[in-house]
């Protein structure tokens, strides 16, 4: 026994040929009687020399054989792991450390939350048996904040090795042709419940299969994701475009609040199961400060877009201290995820802030439903909805139930929450921009309605000072100018009785004349009087100048006009090319006509009044019209100027009509 036990000290079992011969010699020479010893001690020596073959082949169970590992091969029942859960230990008192098989903490299928943010070291040993050297992509599975490669050299010491494939989570090694290499893998996983250890080995010819295999397949969650996302881009450039052409701030705040959204769903479907450190930092902390910071973003859009300072000051207040705690909640976890390693403490906390940012929702809903608002009633709802989806998105969390179907997603049912959210808040902008756009038309109509009638004052104000400077007019022509006109008659008169029965003809002329001024400066003065502007004096006048005019004539006038004239206004300009039409329509009646008899009809018609002059002389010959006669041309030019029809027709003699519609 000391003897196998010195030999199994001194040797190997690659010597063991050799050994066995030198001891079976030397054992021999006690003699050939010693047969029955000899047998013993033979029987001794195969059974050392098997367990030195035995130990030699446990050994080499433990090395992977390079020429084995041409694709894909996974090595986690030859790779071993030592936890460092007291603290951080010197890098070579690891490497001298006891390791256990992968397997057996595989077996558990997933980190413990305590062990999160301890040190993982994992070793394995490559051996390459060929001519040449061997590359490979060591896949250690994830999701690793902190890689650092180690090679052992003989002597059992670590010496770093540059590590690359903490980006995408996928690290290059190689074994030189003809030697055995172990490496030590030092790692520290990200703070979320999605880590994994594995250990395989990547040939580099397929890297990209393997990736493809793992996280660029589309499932069903993936493509409802994208399409949220597209959906939530639209969003974005919508809201950005109402901000610059409004300048509103509570377009930039939504347009934050779509951002955060947009990265936390696209980030999640497009990540999917990316083992790198961006999906590793982005589930371990930035998803829910995406979450917590568009919440925080979206507070202060409602409090803008509702204008609650001034419409709804409780309301308002109980948004501004929501946001600020929610702020203050981020905080005090970002330095709980950032200074400690307390990840058990971390999920209470997240669930925490997620409870309280809920609680938040349903106390806002509340008030908001309240208010009785329209629409702060669209956003409400659209809160609910979101709400209610949210607590199913926490249950299922928390519950931690795991299916492929989309429909057990957690996430699935969050971007449900935001979809509805997104498609109430439309709706509330959609009717604000309605109200606003009715506001601003009655505003302009009031503006316009305003403008006319300052523009209506503004005539009327016009029209009483011409009014009042007609009216001094024709105060003044009929006091100064018909005074003097009457002297001029009473004077040519009172000659022309002096001068006996030879009178002279000038001083007719003179009375004959001054008698027309008379008349042709009463009917200025008629009609450029304001207190005449009335149907029913135009008529009155019009009805005494044909009785007078006829008079001494022969002419029998009939003048027809109706029992009730309405009160219409007729100023002074169409009164007096009315009037001059009549006088000369009847000084045609008198010259021409050879009539025994007119009839003057004001008669109301349909739409509007019509004036009709109708003698029973011989008519008007339209063939036979004198070539400097402009009589019926001057009286249809003043109709047309007043918009007033003007007809002439024989009919059992001249028939005038005069038309003008009613407004």
């Amino acid at each position: 026994s000391p003897l196998v036990t010195k030999i199994n000290k001194s040797f190997t079992a690659a010597d063991s040929p050799q050994l066995l011969y030198a001891v079976s010699t030397n054992l021999c020479r006690f003699g050939s009687k010693a047969a029955f010893l000899k047998k013993i001690i033979f029987s001794l020596l195969l059974f050392f020399f098997g367990y030195l073959v035995l130990g030699q082949v446990a050994a080499d169970l433990n090395i992977v054989q390079t020429d084995t590992a041409l694709s894909v091969t996974s090595i986690e029942d030859r790779t071993f792991l030592f936890v460092d859960s007291v603290g951080p230990r010197p890098i070579e008192q690891v490497a001298a450390g006891e390791f256990v098989p992968l397997r057996s903490f595989m077996a558990l299928g997933y980190v413990p939350a305590r062990l999160l943010g301890k040190r993982f070291y994992t070793r394995f040993t490559l051996k390459n048996n060929s001519a040449a050297t061997r590359h490979y992509f060591y896949y250690p599975g994830k999701l690793y904040r902190k890689l650092q490669l180690y090679k052992i050299d003989s002597a059992g010491l670590p010496h770093p090795l540059e590590t690359r494939g903490l980006r995408d989570g996928f690290i290059p090694i190689e074994v030189r042709a003809g030697t055995t290499v172990t490496f030590l893998l030092k790692s520290v996983f990200f703070k979320t419940n999605l880590n994994a250890l594995r250990s395989v080995l990547i040939a580099p010819g397929h890297l990209e299969t393997f990736k493809n295999r793992m996280y660029r397949s589309l499932d069903e969650r993936k493509v409802v994701g994208i399409l949220l996302s597209g959906m939530l881009m639209m969003m974005i450039l919508a809201t950005l475009l109402n901000f610059f052409i409004t300048g509103k701030i509570e377009f930039l705040h939504n347009s934050v609040y779509s951002v955060c959204m947009f990265l936390l769903i696209f980030l999640t479907s497009y990540l999917g199961g990316y083992p790198g450190w961006l999906r590793g930092f982005f589930l371990s902390y930035l998803d829910l400060l995406l979450l917590i910071g568009g919440t925080i973003f979206y507070l202060a859009f409602t409090r803008n877009f509702l204008n609650t300072k001034e419409l709804h000051p409780g309301l308002n207040k109980f948004l501004y201290i929501e946001a600020w705690v929610l702020g203050i909640l981020m905080a005090m976890y970002t330095v709980l995820h950032v200074g400690f390693d307390l990840y058990t403490y971390e999920i209470i906390f997240e669930n925490v802030l997620k409870i309280m940012a809920l609680a938040a929702g349903v106390v806002y809903i509340y008030l908001s439903l309240r208010q009785k608002n329209k629409l702060m009633n669209y956003l409400a709802i659209g809160a609910a909805v979101q709400v209610f989806f949210f607590i199913i998105s926490l249950v299922l969390n928390l519950s931690e139930i795991g299916s492929n179907s989309i429909y057990r997603s957690p996430f699935f049912y969050f971007e449900l929450g935001v979809v509805f959210s997104i498609i109430f808040f439309l709706l509330g902008l959609f009717y604000k921009n309605r109200q606003q756009l009715t506001s601003r038309i009655q505003e302009q109509e009031a503006m316009k309605l305003e403008a006319e009638k300052q523009h209506f004052a503004n005539q009327l104000s016009i029209y009483k000072v011409q009014q009042e400077e007609r009216n001094r007019i024709s105060a003044d022509m009929h006091d100064d100018l018909g005074a003097g006109m009457t002297s001029i008659r009473l004077y040519s008169e009172l000659a022309k009785s002096k001068s006996g029965e030879h009178i002279l003809p000038e001083i007719e002329k003179i009375s004959a004349s001054a008698d027309e001024l008379i008349n042709k400066m009463n009917a200025i003065i008629w009609s450029m009087s304001s207190h005449n502007d009335t149907l029913g004096n135009m008529v009155a006048y019009i009805r005494s100048y044909c009785i007078e005019y006829f008079e001494n004539t022969g002419i029998q006038p009939n003048i027809v006009i109706p029992e009730k004239i309405p009160a219409l206004v007729v100023n002074g300009i169409i009164r007096r090319n009315v009037f001059l039409v009549v006088k000369e329509a009847l000084q045609n009646v008198v010259k021409h006509a050879n009539a025994t008899q007119v009839n003057i009809i004001l008669g109301k018609e349909p739409n509007g009044f019509s004036l009709v002059i109708h003698d029973n002389g011989k008519g008007i010959d339209f063939n036979n019209i004198r070539q400097f006669s402009h009589g019926l041309k001057n009286m249809k030019k003043r109709m047309n100027d007043v918009e007033i029809e003007f007809a002439v027709e024989n009919d059992n003699g001249t028939r005038i009509r005069l038309f003008r519609k009613t407004r």
